[in-house]
Order: C-alpha cells, then sequence, then structure tokens
C-alpha cells in the first residue's frame, strides 16, 4: 500500500512546533480544550474530518498531507 497509517498525529505535532505555536494556542484555534488536541496528537482520539479541514487552513497545507499521502505540504489552491 505504501502509506505510512498513522503518519498523521507526527505530523500535526511538528506543524505546530515549527511555528512554536503552543498546544493551547492551536486548540483555541480549533475551539477544543488543551487536552483534546493534546490527545489528537498522540493519537489517543480521532481527529474529526472538520478538524482536519481546519488544520489544514491553519497550517496551508492540504489534508493529504496531514493524513500522509503525499510528502508536499503545499495546499491545493482554494477557490
Amino acid at each position: 500500500m505504501g502509506v505510512e497509517v498513522n503518519a498523521m498525529y507526527p505530523r500535526i505535532r511538528e506543524l505546530r512546533e515549527d511555528r512554536d505555536w503552543t498546544q493551547k494556542y492551536v486548540s483555541s484555534y480549533l475551539n477544543c480544550s488543551q487536552q483534546v488536541y493534546s490527545n489528537y496528537e498522540l493519537g489517543q482520539r480521532d481527529v474529526p474530518t472538520a478538524v482536519l479541514i481546519a488544520l489544514s487552513v491553519l497550517y496551508n497545507t492540504s489534508v493529504d498531507y496531514l493524513l500522509g499521502l503525499t510528502k508536499k505540504r503545499i495546499a491545493y489552491p482554494r477557490d
């Protein structure tokens, strides 16, 4: 298959840390608690579709990148 199933969890952490943002900052953007967001990064909680979309907008990347389907961080054009 060639796709790492759990690639998303370290990717969302890496994107956050690359910007020197705290979990509290991102959780505030997502309108969830810091603990819920921490569970997303740790893979202890499934990330809902709406949250994936919000993270892709926040980080200006594609959902495919977040899910580990591509190694390219660039976002698709948004119409």
